[in-house]
């Protein structure tokens, strides 16, 4: 029973779902209309029938005033009862004894009703009856003259009402109709901007054409909507334009490395099957050129591993964590110093404390002390410094190279950039752009100058924290 009972408020909830906007705007419209319209079908009988109750009321009190007053001068046995005219009012009167005269011709009324008869023997002074229960209904007023009374009726006509209720119907449908018209015209009309928007959406994701921007058009949520999708293309315009300029670095970077590998595999795969591999490359040739596919194969893996650490586009997989800079510092340096035999890491830290993600802060304290430590004569350390200047943190990495062309510096960050002088040193051009991206994540700020050395000087600022409880700034 409960499932039957369920079944309908489900299925019309479904229907109600799978309908278009347009149609609920249309049903809703429709159905207000329809819900006033009764609403004002029933005000409106309700007054209607009470005019007319009050009217036949008024109109049986002056009929029953006029004919008791005649009675009383004539008397109820001898005045003389108006004719029945054929329709409207009907009288009666009620005798001392309980008898009633009519007069000739009439209609018979009900019979004399109990209260009536308290009226007629002087127990009340009128009474006003309404009697639904027959075939016809009767509103009787009953007033008390001389020795019994008199009784004027009307048969209660409900005709005006239904006249009034008919029209009231056929006027709710004209209305009903009409409003699902208007309904149905004011929703295409207020919707006709998101008809366009979706046009142009499902266009662009046929087409995959982003340039194209959706005209902003309408007003209030509709604009505000049409921006949001216009700045949606114009951030996927330059995701793609981002990813084709990765790819086309990317490829151009790598074609030089994999040709020189596939050269060189290629020599040595031909003096194999010659079986002249031994006579055709000396030993220490053969040990060159080992090394040389050593380190394009080292060069491959750094190029790949910073191609894949830069597509991923920003560094929030890592959790943020309050940390001693100083701590990551000397981790990028002793791993630096591992990667660079030849190199030496002059470490001035001192205590500081960011919030950070430490494994990407490493990284990029790592990629600065390898862009110095390949300019770095072999007699000069690669100077890293580490102190706080008032709000912030400041990281300088010092070498004593040739230091940067002024020409350079604007697009020293930039991706695959690297300067002609350094297209003979080893690396993608990849370091210094992670390391920008890095520091932007951390609300920080990356400066180039020239070190008092003579070589170039990175400077990093990244916003201070507070130390965590019961921790102190001690130097390192």
């Amino acid at each position: 029973m409960s499932r039957t009972t369920g079944r309908g408020p489900r299925r019309l909830i479904r229907w109600w779902r799978r309908r278009s906007l347009r149609g609920r705007l249309t049903v809703i419209a429709a159905t207000a209309i329809a819900v006033s319209v009764f609403v004002a079908f029933q005000v409106a009988s309700e007054l209607l029938a009470w005019q007319l109750r009050d009217t036949v009321e008024e109109q049986l009190r002056a009929d029953a005033r006029v004919l008791a007053t005649n009675a009383e001068r004539a008397g109820l046995a001898q005045v003389e009862l108006p004719p029945y005219p054929g329709s409207g009012r009907l009288v009666r009167a009620i005798l001392p004894d309980g008898s009633i005269r009519t007069p000739a011709g009439q209609p018979a009324l009900p019979p004399v009703s109990e209260n009536a008869g308290r009226v007629a023997r002087g127990a009340s002074a009128d009474l006003l009856e309404s009697n639904d229960g027959d075939e016809e209904g009767y509103a009787i007023y009953t007033l008390r003259a001389g020795d019994g009374a008199v009784q004027v009726a009307r048969v209660v006509d409900d005709g005006p009402i239904n006249q009034f209720g008919f029209g009231m119907l056929l006027i709710g449908l004209l209305c009903v109709a009409g409003g699902a018209l208007v309904g149905r015209t004011v929703a295409r009309t207020g919707l006709a901007p998101i008809d366009r928007l979706t046009s142009a959406a499902v266009r662009v994701a046929h087409t995959r054409e982003l340039d194209a921007d959706i005209p902003d058009e309408g007003g209030g949520e509709i604009r505000r909507l049409i921006r949001s999708i216009n700045d949606m293309l114009a951030a996927l315009r330059d995701s793609r334009q981002a990813q084709r300029l990765l790819a086309e670095d990317a490829a151009h970077e790598l074609k030089t490395p994999l040709t020189s590998l596939r050269l060189n595999v290629e020599l040595l795969i031909r003096l194999d099957r010659r079986g002249t591999l031994d006579s055709a490359l000396p030993a220490e040739s053969r040990t060159r050129l080992l090394n040389d596919l050593g380190a394009q194969v080292t060069e491959l893996s750094t190029l790949v591993a910073e191609l894949t650490d830069l597509a991923r586009g920003d560094v929030s997989d890592e959790s943020t964590e309050v940390l001693d800079l100083a701590d990551v510092v000397v981790a990028a340096a002793t791993r630096a110093e591992s990667r660079m035999p030849d190199v030496e890491v002059a470490l001035d830290v001192t205590s500081v404390w960011v919030n950070g993600r430490p494994a990407a802060l490493e990284r990029a304290v790592l990629n600065l002390i390898d862009n110095a430590g390949k300019w770095s004569p072999a007699d000069q350390p690669v100077q890293v410094r580490l102190r706080v200047e008032e709000e912030s943190v400041v990281l300088e990495v010092d070498d004593a190279g040739p230091g940067i062309d002024a020409a350079d510096i604007p697009r020293l960050f930039d991706r695959f950039y690297r300067a002609d002088s350094a297209r003979g040193l080893p690396g993608s051009g990849l370091g210094l752009s992670i390391v920008q991206r890095v520091v932007d994540a951390h609300a920080g700020r990356t400066t180039v100058a020239r070190s008092a050395r003579g070589g170039a000087l990175l400077r990093v600022d990244l916003p201070a924290a507070a130390p965590p409880a019961g921790e102190d700034t001690a130097a390192s």
